[in-house]
């Protein structure tokens, strides 16, 4: 049992692409789908699969992006976590990275990254950020 299965997703990530994986593999939640969703639309990963679909053991396979050798991630940081939740309204919305990374939250609408955020005009939970 994960305390943080966020954390783990991210933690996982992280591990594949420090050792140059094509793909991490990932214990399956609607919240992690979202979050997949979120970083494909924003060009991050290059997509993920369900595996396991009928079974009680799903997972999620998330296909890392490379260019020119390198991961195309290169900082995934984790923001609110179960003890620390950190919510911002979209006027306290700072940019991240000089507006080179985004942030993902979880809104009223769903799961957004923080430039979708902006243009439905709702705040959240930032739950991680990545440049």
């Amino acid at each position: 049992m994960f305390t943080d299965p966020v954390g783990d997703m991210i933690s996982r990530i992280r591990n594949a692409q420090m050792r140059s994986k094509p793909f991490a593999i990932v214990p399956h939640s609607k919240l992690k789908e979202q979050i997949l969703e979120t970083l494909l639309r924003e060009g991050y990963i290059r997509g993920f699969d369900l595996e396991n679909p009928n079974t009680l053991e799903k997972a999620l396979k998330v296909h890392i992006k490379y260019f020119s050798g390198n991961p195309v991630i290169r900082e995934i940081k984790r923001i609110s976590k179960p003890s620390i939740k950190i919510y911002s309204s979209i006027r306290n919305m700072k940019p991240v990275g000089n507006g080179l990374g985004n942030a993902i939250l979880t809104t009223s609408k769903g799961v957004l990254s923080d430039r979708e955020a902006r243009a439905s005009h709702v705040g959240g939970k930032i739950l991680l950020t990545v440049r």
